[in-house]
């Protein structure tokens, strides 16, 4: 059988904090086992959709039956799932899919130039990790939050470096939290109005920091799968009051 490459995603004190492969060998799929991923789901019809991991590899929901979600364009989840068999129908596994929680996905915002900083803030943020899988820039991050407020998170073109045109900035709005405890917030922002051209290209993506402004060299190319899915932990209560 073809060998799945699946990254788990820490969740609380309760699952271990390292991304793992599992390999699947030729007895078959156990259903007591499950794997946690970050992946996308894709709408086929109103009551249908399949799911793509960073890799490309394709999943068919096939159980249950009834599942109650319905996405209306490509949407980054979390997911837990059990593998039920490969080739199924021209996808490359199905899936028992046990629980899927929707992911905070956008499209780039507008550059507002002299009202970004009002519209979309300042507040700085510490950042877990940042990679780009199956056409979405994803950030995992930190940010203090009191669960009081909802906070802003947005992507813009930075145009302020004509000699890098795919320069991105990161922002964050936490509308005036005062909080003293760091909660985890992940975002998915869809990357598809870059056209890359076939070209693997390098984004420049800015983002200020309790450390001052860094900038993260990310390889792109529209289309096509450059990077891996990175470690991932969610040791804390996650930032879920985003958008």
């Amino acid at each position: 059988m073809k060998k799945l490459k699946v990254y788990s995603l820490a969740m609380g004190m309760i699952l271990s904090t390292l991304a793992f492969q599992s390999c699947l060998d030729d007895d078959g799929y156990s259903l007591d086992s499950s794997w946690i991923s970050i992946a996308t789901a894709r709408p086929l019809s109103e009551k249908t959709f399949y799911l793509t991991l960073d890799d490309g590899t394709s999943l068919w929901p096939a159980a249950p039956l009834n599942i109650y979600y319905q996405p209306t364009k490509p949407q980054r989840v979390q997911m837990n799932y059990t593998l039920l068999g490969d080739h199924f129908q021209g996808y490359d596994y199905a899936i028992k899919l046990n629980r899927i929680d929707t992911v905070l996905t956008k499209q780039i915002s507008e550059n507002l130039g002299a009202k970004n900083d009002s519209i979309y803030g300042t507040d700085p943020v510490e950042i877990s990790a940042i990679w780009v899988g199956d056409g979405f820039l994803n950030v995992q991050f930190k940010a203090y939050y009191s669960g009081n407020f909802k906070h802003f998170v947005n992507l813009i073109r930075d145009t302020t470096d004509t000699d890098k045109p795919y320069k991105l900035e990161f922002r964050h709005n936490a509308f005036g939290d005062k909080s003293q405890r760091l909660s985890y917030g992940l975002v998915a922002f869809n990357l598809s109005e870059i056209d890359t051209q076939g070209k693997d290209v390098t984004l420049d993506v800015k983002v200020k920091t309790f450390d001052g402004v860094k900038e993260y060299e990310k390889k792109y190319n529209s289309g096509k799968n450059i990077e891996p899915q990175p470690k991932l932990k969610l040791d804390g209560i996650s930032l879920k009051n985003l958008e």
